[in-house]
C-alpha cells in the first residue's frame, strides 16, 4: 500500500497554484502560443488533438468540455491518481516531508493579462472573397447572405479578408465577433476576436417561439438555406462552440422564445454538446427542448450533399456505444445478499468490472422489489438496465480510467460495511442501499466502457480545420 502524506493547506495551495504551462513546457509537451493563451497539441489513440487550452494555471478541455486546475489536469491527462498528482507538482517536497531546500515551482501569475477592449476588425470596402467563400464553398443562399450583410451581421475584414460573424446587443450594437479563413488551402481557421462579450453571439430573432441552437454560424445559415420557407419569423443562433451565455441570454432577453430545436453536429463533439446543454436549460427552467439532428456531420454538410458535394458523414459517439453495449448485455445474478460485499470486492481484485456492475445491479434489484414494483428482482433488474442507460451522460464521463477506478474503488469500501450488516432494516435504508449499489454499477459500467476505448482506439485520423474547437484569442 502507498504512504499516507498528509498534505498541508499550504501544499495544496502551491499544488493548485503551479503555473501550467512552464510545467508542460518542462515535460516536453508541445504548446503553441495563441494570443495570451497556449493550445496543448498531443497525440493518443484517436490521433492528433488541440483541444486543450491552457493559460496560466487553468486550463479548458473545448473538445471534452471538461477543465480545471493542475491538479485535476495531472489526474485526466496523465492518469495519476491524487497523491501522485500533488508530489509530482509540488517537486517531492511538501510540509510533512520538510528539506532545507525546497524546490523552486513556477506559480502562476495571480493576476492574468488585462484584455483589451473588443474592437470589430477593420472591413473591406466590399465583400467579394467573403461572398464567394460562402455561396460557392458552402452553397449558402446569395439571399440569405444579404440579409445578415445588410444588418451589418456580415462582412469581410480589411486586413485579411476573413468572413466576420457579428454578435449584436438587443440594441444592434455589436458586442461579440468571431473571424473564418476564406482560404480553400494552407493555414484555415476560425477565432473569436478578443475582447468579445459571450453573452452575444451571431444570431437572428424572430416573432414565434422558436429558437434554433447551431455550434457555427455556417451551420445556421445552412439550415436557413436548406430550409427557407417563412425563416424570419423563427430565432436562430450560433453559439461558436461552447458559449451556452449567449443562449441563455437569448432566452432571457426574448421572452416568447419557448421552444428550443438543438441542432448540433452529428458527432461525438455535437452530442455531448447537445446533451450539456439541455442539462443547463432544464436547470434554468427550460424544459421544451428537442433535437434535429443533420444527416450527415452537419448541417453545412447536408448542404454540400444536396449540391452533389460528397459530405463527411455523421460520427457515431463510440463512447455512448460501448457503454450501451455493456449495460445491454449484462446479466441477472441472483445471489445471497451477506455475500455481496465478498463477490464485489473479489471481482474489484480481479478486475472484472463488468461482472462486478452485474453482481451490483443484481443486488439492487434485489433489494429494490421491497419497496418498488413490480416485485420480481429480475423484472426490476430490466428496468434498473433502461434506467442506467437513458440516464446516462457521456459529457460527464470524460475522466481518465485510473480517476474512474478510485470512484468505483472508494464507493465500494464505503458500501461494504452496510452490505455486511443485517438487511432487514426499516424501508428507508434498504432503499438507500439499494441506491447505492445501484450507483456502484453504475461507475462500474463506466470502468468497463473505459478499458473497451482504450483496447480498441478509434481510427488514426488528425483532426481538421472543420474539427478543431472554436477558440478565443486576439487578432
Amino acid at each position: 500500500m502507498a504512504e499516507f502524506i498528509p498534505f498541508s493547506d499550504d501544499d495544496k495551495l502551491r499544488a493548485s497554484s503551479v503555473d501550467l504551462v512552464a510545467f508542460l513546457q518542462s515535460r516536453g509537451e508541445q504548446l503553441k502560443r495563441l494570443g495570451h493563451d497556449y493550445k496543448l497539441i498531443y497525440t493518443d489513440g484517436g490521433g492528433v488533438h488541440d483541444s486543450i487550452m491552457v493559460r496560466g494555471n487553468h486550463w479548458y478541455d473545448h473538445k471534452n468540455q471538461v477543465g480545471g486546475g493542475p491538479i485535476k489536469f495531472l489526474r485526466e491527462f496523465y492518469g495519476m491518481s491524487y497523491q501522485d498528482a500533488m508530489l509530482t507538482l509540488l517537486g517531492g517536497y511538501t510540509d510533512s516531508r520538510a528539506s532545507p531546500e525546497k524546490p523552486q515551482i513556477k506559480l502562476a501569475p495571480k493576476k492574468g493579462p488585462e484584455r483589451r477592449p473588443f474592437v470589430l476588425p477593420e472591413a473591406n470596402d466590399n465583400m467579394r472573397r467573403a461572398y464567394a467563400y460562402l455561396t460557392k464553398q458552402r452553397f449558402i443562399a446569395p439571399e440569405v447572405i444579404s440579409f445578415f450583410a445588410h444588418k451589418g451581421a456580415i462582412y469581410e475584414d480589411k486586413a485579411h479578408h476573413n468572413v466576420i460573424f457579428v454578435g449584436m446587443d438587443e440594441n444592434g450594437v455589436p458586442k461579440q465577433a468571431h473571424a473564418r479563413s476564406t482560404l480553400s488551402f494552407g493555414n484555415t481557421f476560425r477565432i473569436t476576436i478578443e475582447g468579445s462579450d459571450t453573452k452575444y453571439s451571431f444570431a437572428h430573432f424572430g416573432e414565434n417561439d422558436k429558437l434554433y441552437v447551431f455550434e457555427a454560424p455556417i451551420d445556421m445559415l445552412s439550415y436557413i438555406t436548406m430550409y427557407p420557407q417563412n425563416w424570419q419569423d423563427s430565432s436562430y443562433i450560433a453559439m461558436n462552440g461552447v458559449y451556452e451565455s449567449a443562449v441563455l441570454n437569448a432566452l432571457e432577453t426574448h421572452p416568447q422564445l419557448d421552444s428550443i430545436v438543438l441542432c448540433t453536429d452529428n458527432d461525438e463533439g455535437g452530442i455531448d454538446a447537445a446533451d450539456r446543454l439541455r442539462d443547463i436549460l432544464a436547470e434554468n427552467g427550460f424544459t421544451n427542448v428537442s433535437r434535429e439532428y443533420p444527416i450527415n456531420k452537419d448541417f453545412n454538410e447536408d448542404l454540400k450533399a444536396m449540391n452533389g458535394i460528397e459530405p463527411l458523414p455523421a460520427v457515431p459517439h463510440r463512447r455512448i456505444e460501448l457503454y450501451e453495449m455493456t449495460v445491454g448485455e449484462a446479466l441477472f445474478r441472483p445471489h445471497d445478499m451477506y455475500k455481496t460485499s465478498d463477490i464485489l470486492n473479489t471481482a474489484m481484485r480481479g478486475g472484472d468490472y463488468r461482472y462486478a456492475a452485474e453482481i451490483a445491479l443484481s443486488a439492487s434489484a434485489q433489494l429494490s422489489k421491497v419497496f418498488a414494483k413490480p416485485d420480481d428482482a429480475e423484472k426490476m433488474f430490466g428496468i434498473l438496465q433502461r434506467k442506467a442507460v437513458t440516464e446516462y451522460k457521456a459529457y460527464t464521463d470524460k475522466g481518465k480510467l485510473d480517476s474512474k477506478l478510485d470512484e468505483l474503488r472508494n464507493a465500494v469500501r464505503n458500501v461494504s460495511a452496510e452490505l455486511r450488516k443485517n438487511t432487514a432494516c426499516p424501508t428507508d435504508g434498504i432503499r438507500e442501499l439499494a441506491i447505492k449499489l445501484y450507483d456502484i454499477a453504475v461507475l462500474a459500467f463506466k470502468c468497463q466502457t473505459e478499458l473497451l476505448l482504450n483496447e480498441a482506439p478509434n481510427e488514426n485520423i488528425t483532426e481538421t480545420e472543420e474539427e478543431q474547437p472554436w477558440t478565443e484569442i486576439s487578432m
